[in-house]
């Protein structure tokens, strides 16, 4: 069996806790690192009835998306529901892990799961995710010198590019000139005398928060008294899959037989599909995003798209945004959306770790509503 740690390297590494929101609590939340893992259980809210669930199960491990404690508190007695809800998992010994916006933007996240489950294809984020800044740094050296300043700066941590590291371009050499003055210390050359040098070009990537570190090395390394070399800003690509939302595409239909798909797809709930715009509508290209999106309404109402899929939708919002006769609104269930995830990561956990654990999705629905009349 597995330890928790090892589950949890695995989560984080789906679902990296640095890209969640700052106000956010994600991670682990309760546990020994060095417990081990048999049983998983992924549930949309840490209820009480959910680590009722987990404790009856007799789980390790209860993965959930909402944060227990969003807040800071001084206490968690039983005597407040959220309370209770760590008290059974602590008596269980029963781990808690929170994955919230850090899971909502990820491949394979809350976003993408409900755009796939909605039958959406050629994905993309509504607003991706800014990819870590990155420089270019490039350094004229003697020749024989170019091996010890790359791997200096490599050593510094430049050069890294994906799953690759090391990674770097030297030029033909060239002619370096330069005529040291009073003062100077030269490694070649003489002072007040103009020299050449066969000198090389070397040019590396990196990431922005490793520049200091990276120049300081190369500076350490170079053999000159006063290197030339420049640090370029690089563009950030937008290849990055991540990002808030999805966009995606489906074969036509009316606006009526899309939301009839949206709520066959979903759990049902008593909260139901509500739709603002004409039934008769052609819908093609749709943006979802999974949980509370009203936030991008401004956005998507310049978008390309005859739909937007979402929770939470408020009256004056909404009702500003029909007026700008952009895409029809479909709003659903928070819990509904959000739990289109639970099987996506828990099979993907199963198909990480094998027979080692057993996984399964709660089976307590959390949607607060309980009558529509």
């Amino acid at each position: 069996m597995p330890a928790l740690s090892e589950v949890v390297d695995l989560l984080h590494g789906w679902y990296p806790p640095s890209t969640a929101e700052g106000w956010d609590a994600v991670g682990l939340v309760y546990g020994d690192p060095g417990q081990q893992v048999k049983r998983v259980l992924f549930a949309v809210d840490p209820s009480p009835a959910v680590a009722e669930e987990a404790a009856d199960w007799k789980a390790d491990l209860l993965v959930v998306h909402h944060p227990l404690f969003l807040k800071g508190v001084t206490g968690f007695a039983a005597t407040t529901p959220k309370g209770r809800t760590l008290h059974t998992l602590a008596k269980a010994d029963c781990a808690l892990l929170t994955a919230h916006t850090n899971a909502d933007q990820a491949v394979g996240g809350v976003s993408e799961s409900l755009a796939l489950a909605l039958g959406l294809e050629d994905l993309v984020p509504i607003l991706p995710a800014p990819e870590a800044p990155r420089d270019k740094l490039t350094v004229f050296v003697p020749a024989d010198a170019a091996a010890p300043v790359r791997a200096a700066i490599a050593e510094a941590g430049a050069g890294r590019i994906g799953d690759y590291e090391l990674a770097s371009f030297t030029s033909a050499p060239g002619q370096g000139r330069f005529r040291p003055l009073a003062g100077a210390n030269p490694m070649l050359g003489t002072v007040g005398v103009i020299e050449t040098v066969e000198e090389v070009r070397v040019e590396v990537v990196l990431d922005r928060s490793v520049r200091t570190a990276v120049v300081q090395a190369m500076l350490a390394a170079h053999p000159y008294e006063e290197p030339a070399y420049d640090v370029s800003e690089l563009a950030d690509p937008g290849l990055v899959g991540t990002g808030t939302g999805r966009i995606g595409t489906l074969p036509q239909v009316s606006l009526a037989e899309f939301a009839a798909a949206v709520a066959a797809a979903l759990p049902e709930t008593r909260h139901g599909v509500r739709v603002a715009g004409d039934p008769e509508r052609p819908v093609r290209r749709v943006a979802v995003c999974g949980g509370a999106g009203d936030f991008l309404l401004d956005h998507v109402a310049r978008l390309d798209v005859d739909a937007y899929v979402t929770s939470d939708l408020r009256h004056h919002p909404a009702s500003e945004f029909v007026e700008k006769r952009g895409p029809a609104l479909v709003d659903v269930a928070h819990w509904a959306a959000e739990s289109t995830w639970l099987p996506v990561v828990e099979g993907r956990l199963r198909d990480a770790l094998g027979d080692a654990v057993e996984t399964r999705v709660s089976a307590v629905v959390t949607d607060p509503w309980t009558m529509h009349l």
